[in-house]
């Protein structure tokens, strides 16, 4: 059964019949396929036309050797036409080495053309390889015409892919699920493979016949779920396990040069390692978690998307990417060789043997080598070695005698000294090996769950100091504090305002709960503590306690005032799904998706009841205005419960699917209930029955009653919200933000003034209740351009894409000032350059506008405009002195103003755009890096060019002096770093392990350190002497556009694009986040909720 394409089958099918050779074009992870093996070969089996019927069905890839496929290539001896579908037709490129058995089977299979050949084709190309197939003259007139491109799944082909194959088992998918699939998987490049996993993985999570989005979240969601069972299966391998299987997951891969990676299949006995019986298992796991594919003696990665979506793996393959390249080369040669009979003649030489034996040295040879890769190096060496002893043979003869007497003579010495170091030594490199699996682990579980990653972290930097380690630790603090400076980084769950009406909390998916001020709209607090998903949020009825809920099967009580974790409770053995205070505050209530509902004391913090509901889940939960009664949405009814002596008082039914809201009249005589139904009921709790049924189109996720109970506010299909009056039966509608994969999450303030909608993108809404129009959109992205410290390290000001700046007090955490260029924000006035003076009185700002405004950085107030720019500011320096200000500009000129007399000199000699500019330390000299690959020097007192300093080989985003003056550091596109001799104006180094364009370059304060931001998703701390490699922070989420270093070396802020983009601080000193990890982690009793 194959679902959700049957009109790209359908044109398959009518190219097929006008054409004797198809090609099938698409990008990786697109169900190129599937479309064949599921779509095309049975429809061509049970096709009634004469021209499609075949007398032969036969499939191949072409791996390392394709014309050992020559039977298969050959037409049965029969009527009618003998059918061959080529899979994977790009390993004529990634694994077949030979162009001359490529170009043999490429015309083997254009003798199609030919009826009188008996021979149709079809082929499936990975779309990125189209370049060369059109090296081959014959492929590339072939395929003219005869061209079908596979794309994205449209939302219907997607939900028939999802919903069609469950109900062909008998299962159900609930709809909010199949939304949020087909959301994820309509905007994610090759999300086909992803989703079926996912849905296997959810499948095996079932409870009954229903696949809910609990169980898919469970599995790890559309890119987590590889990732999860990858990370499963490698989990239970032993060490000498998880080391086979790195290798062999390595061996199966084709690193990529200047195109993605892609997998490599190999022969069976490629994988003869280690220990036989461990490689069989391996296999084995590996197979059975569908991550290989074994085909008699051929194994291969299930799917190429594993590359992508296994951190792990892709940590294994960008930190050997050179060495699997050079053994490749070394397989494809050893099976040359072996293939002439072993000629010596073809063994390596030079440089290339050189190559290699760096790359295989002897400890790793037999682990890492076939017997035959093995073979064919060592006799590389051996002839090496025997030319060698062919010149020099009485030399080495004396020398190796002598230094044989001096090797006992020593050896004997030296015997108790080693001895005594190996334990020593042994000891240390269990550490090391410790530290770093913590630390890949960590990596693995960072950007979903940094709070697990900051535990795994910790513990590797304590087992050992390793690069890794400090990187590890760096990384997982940064990612648990990404979104502090931005508004949430996931969709929202809950939202609540406080009792006055004066704050509203959110609640998201990114593990935070954020409290806004409801009237001027600013984040008065981040709240960092869950260790998953924030599930729910309310406040006590005298407004001083915030109470949260987790999937991490934890409540949070937090105070008001301070905003700081007053309590964690723990208990529950699921996730935790709502939460309720009782209206006099004493008691607590909290659901979790095992059916329990748990009611606690505020007083002691203790469990006082806990409530079989006798369901698989309770998603709602709602005390009556006396306290007296609670509602619980248990499964498909709700059950009222006496607070007083526990029990069942009544239990209302008829839903036809999962009850999900619940809310009372404010006079009590009333409860409103939600379903995905898609029902609304009203049930009189003085006779228990039904007084109102309302039907919507999708599923009712969540209610509310007005405060005088005349009006009900329901989510409705999409983005609508429906306010229904009660007493008239009119309805009237708020269509808020956009349609998302998540439900609209609602409050409305006290006075039922404000309605607030919690959205898909991490957003909340707030809207008049009665003039149904937008007051204000709570954490709203906006681009951040450039950031830069004060003096005093204590603030930072931010340059947004609106035209505005704001200032980030880093001690309370929160915005102090917003200063604005216009009234209202801009876009058509983006800033882009932003500076404090040295001696912090002001900031400067400059974009778009042509103009540089400048502010009190205290009050706010604007205290200057220097007009006068002819383009775009894009970077702004101020001078030791505070006196002078430099702006590069898009035009290649410099302007630098004299900020007291307000006079201005241009400095010009770029021939493009000026990225950035830097004072020298003394003041003397300026510093400006362009997009014409240059960086210039400029004497501040003549206005002219003292230097001009080339060696890039693309733009120069930016540019830093040492702080002795006597060096300077620029950073490129080109993807490197280099080091500068300002007194001869030559390069000293050349620092080249970023993999994209640097855009970022600072010194630390002392000058030992070198730090550097690059779109590769990752900020490199380097010893600036050695050159070295310290520490690497790492996002795979953002690319980092821009970053400056506090004056006191101690913080980094960074601004980036990307999947997670925003401002973002960093904490550098290591051992002070070890401190702070381990104070959270004791505050927040993430010991009890965090998965190892």
């Amino acid at each position: 059964m194959f679902f959700g394409r049957d009109r790209l089958i359908d044109r398959l099918m009518d190219l097929t019949r006008r054409h004797r050779f198809v090609a099938v074009f698409g990008p990786s992870g697109s169900g190129k396929s599937s479309l064949l093996r599921a779509g095309l070969i049975p429809r061509l089996q049970h096709t009634d036309d004469p021209v499609l019927r075949s007398t032969a069905l036969r499939v191949l890839t072409p791996g390392a050797h394709p014309l050992s496929h020559d039977r298969r290539l050959t037409p049965k001896d029969a009527d009618g036409d003998t059918w061959l579908i080529v899979d994977q037709f790009e390993e004529l490129y990634t694994v077949c080495n030979d162009p001359a058995d490529r170009d043999q089977f490429i015309d083997r299979l254009l003798t199609a053309a030919d009826p009188a050949g008996r021979l149709r084709v079809v082929i499936a190309v990975r779309a990125d390889f189209l370049g060369r197939c059109a090296e081959h003259p014959r492929l590339t007139a072939a395929l003219q015409d005869a061209t079908l491109l596979t794309g994205p799944m449209s939302r219907e082909e997607l939900r028939e892919a999802i919903v069609q194959p469950a109900r062909a088992a008998g299962l159900i998918v609930e709809r909010p699920l199949t939304s949020r699939i087909v959301a994820e998987v309509e905007g994610e490049p090759g999300g086909l493979p992803l989703m079926s996993h996912a849905l296997l993985e959810t499948w095996r999570r079932r409870k009954g016949r229903t696949l809910s989005e609990a169980a898919y979240e469970g599995a790890g969601g559309l890119r987590g779920a590889i990732a999860r069972t990858a990370e499963d299966c490698y989990s239970h391998f032993t060490p000498a396990q998880a080391d086979l299987a790195r290798r062999t997951l390595l061996r199966l891969i084709t690193p990529g040069d200047g195109s993605p990676d892609t997998r490599r299949p190999i022969p069976r006995n490629e994988l003869d390692l280690g220990d036989p019986a461990d490689t069989t298992t391996v296999l084995e796991h590996l197979t059975r978690a569908r991550l290989l594919t074994l085909d008699g003696e051929s194994v291969d990665l299930a799917h190429e998307a594993l590359i992508i979506a296994w951190p792990r793996l892709r940590a294994w393959i960008d930190a050997e990417r050179h060495r699997l390249r050079v053994h490749r080369h070394l397989t494809d040669d050893a099976y040359a060789w072996n293939a002439v009979n072993r000629d010596p003649a073809t063994f390596y030489r030079g440089s290339r043997l050189t190559i290699a034996e760096e790359a295989f040295p002897d400890a790793d040879r037999h682990s890492e080598l076939t017997a035959l890769e093995q073979a064919f190096l060592l006799g590389s060496l051996e002839l090496r070695h025997r030319e060698q002893q062919a010149v020099t043979r009485a030399t080495r003869r004396l020398r190796w005698l002598a230094g044989s007497l001096v090797a006992v003579v020593v050896l004997s010495l030296l015997s108790t000294i080693v001895a005594l170091r190996q334990a020593r030594i042994a000891g240390q490199q269990r550490a090391v090996a410790t530290s770093r699996e913590l630390s890949a682990r960590a990596d693995v579980a960072s950007a979903e769950h940094p709070e697990t990653a900051m535990m795994l972290a910790l513990r590797g930097y304590r087992a050992a100091r390793t690069t890794e380690a400090r990187s590890s630790l760096l990384s997982a603090f940064g990612s648990y504090q990404a979104n502090q400076l931005t508004g949430h980084t996931g969709n929202i769950e809950a939202v609540a305002f406080s009792p006055d009406g004066r704050a509203l909390a959110s609640a998201s998916a990114d593990h935070s709960v954020k409290v806004w001020n409801a009237r001027t709209h600013q984040v008065l607090a981040t709240l960092r503590g869950h260790a998953d998903v924030v599930t729910g949020v309310t406040f006590s009825p005298d407004g001083h306690t915030l109470a949260t809920v987790s999937a991490d099967r934890s409540i949070k009580l937090w105070s008001t005032a301070t905003y700081r974790t007053s309590a964690t409770l723990t208990g529950h053995t699921n996730a935790v799904t709502a939460v309720a205070f009782s209206p006099d505050g004493q008691t607590l209530a909290a659901s979790d998706t095992d059916g329990t509902v748990r009611l606690w004391s505020t007083a002691t913090r203790r469990t006082t009841s806990a409530l079989p509901t006798h369901s698989t889940a309770v998603h709602a939960l709602s005390f009556s205005p006396d306290g007296r009664t609670l509602a619980i949405a248990a499964d498909r009814k709700v059950l009222l419960w006496a607070t007083t002596s526990p029990r069942t008082v009544a239990t209302f039914s008829g839903y036809q699917d999962v009850v999900r809201a619940l809310a009372f009249s404010p006079d009590g005589r009333t409860l409103a209930a939600g379903s995905d139904d898609s029902t609304l009921r009203l049930w009189s709790l003085r006779t228990h029955r039904t007084t109102a049924i309302r039907r919507y189109t999708d599923s009712v996720t969540g209610v509310l009653f007005s405060p005088d109970g005349q009006t009900v506010i329901v989510p409705s299909a999409g983005s609508v919200v429906q306010l229904w009056n009660t007493t008239t039966r009119r309805t009237d509608s708020i269509t808020v933000g956009q349609d998302g994969p998540y439900p609209l999450r609602l409050a409305l303030s006290p006075d039922g003034h404000t309605l607030a909608a919690g959205l898909s993108d991490g957003t909340v809404e707030l809207w008049s209740t009665e003039t149904h129009r937008l007051d204000a959109t709570l954490g709203e992205f906006i681009g951040a351009s450039r950031a830069a410290f004060s003096p005093d390290n204590r603030s930072v000001a931010i340059a947004f894409a609106d035209g505005t700046v704001k200032v980030w007090d880093v001690t309370r955490k929160r915005y102090r000032i917003t200063l604005n260029v216009h009234s209202k924000p801009m876009w058509s006035d983006s800033m882009w350059g932003v500076a404090f003076s040295p001696d912090g009185r002001t900031v400067a700002a400059g974009g778009a506008g042509h103009t540089v405004r400048i502010w009190n950085s205290t009050t706010g107030r604007e205290v200057a405009v220097l007009t006068g720019q002819t383009s775009t500011v894009m970077s702004l320096s101020f001078s030791p002195d505070s006196r002078l200000l430099a702006a590069g500009q898009l035009d290649g000129k410099v302007r630098v103003w004299d900020v007291i007399e307000r006079r201005t000199v241009t400095l010009a000699g770029h021939k493009d755009d000026v990225y950035w500019v830097a004072f020298s330390p003394d003041g003397q000299a300026l510093a400006t890096a362009s997009a014409d690959h240059t960086v210039k020097l400029w004497n501040i007192s003549t206005g002219r060019p003292t230097a001009t300093l080339a060696g890039h080989k693309d733009d120069v985003y930016s540019v830093a002096f040492s702080p002795d003056g006597q060096a300077l550091a620029t950073a490129s596109a080109d993807h490197t770093v280099k080091l500068w001799n300002i007194s001869t104006g030559r390069p000293t180094a050349t620092l080249t392990a970023h993999t994209d364009a640097v855009t970022g370059i600072s010194f630390s304060p002392d000058g030992r350190t070198l730090i550097s931001s690059s779109y590769d998703h990752t900020v490199r701390v380097w010893d600036a002497r050695t050159r070295r490699t310290l520490t690497v922070l790492v996002d795979r989420r953002q690319k980092f556009k821009a970053m400056e270093l506090s004056p006191d070396g101690r913080k980094l802020v960074t601004v980036a694009t990307g999947e997670n983009p925003g401002p973002r601080i960093w904490d550098l000193d290591a051992d002070d986040i070890a401190k702070q990890i381990c104070h959270i982690n004791e505050t927040q009793r993430w010991s009890k909720v965090c998965p190892e």
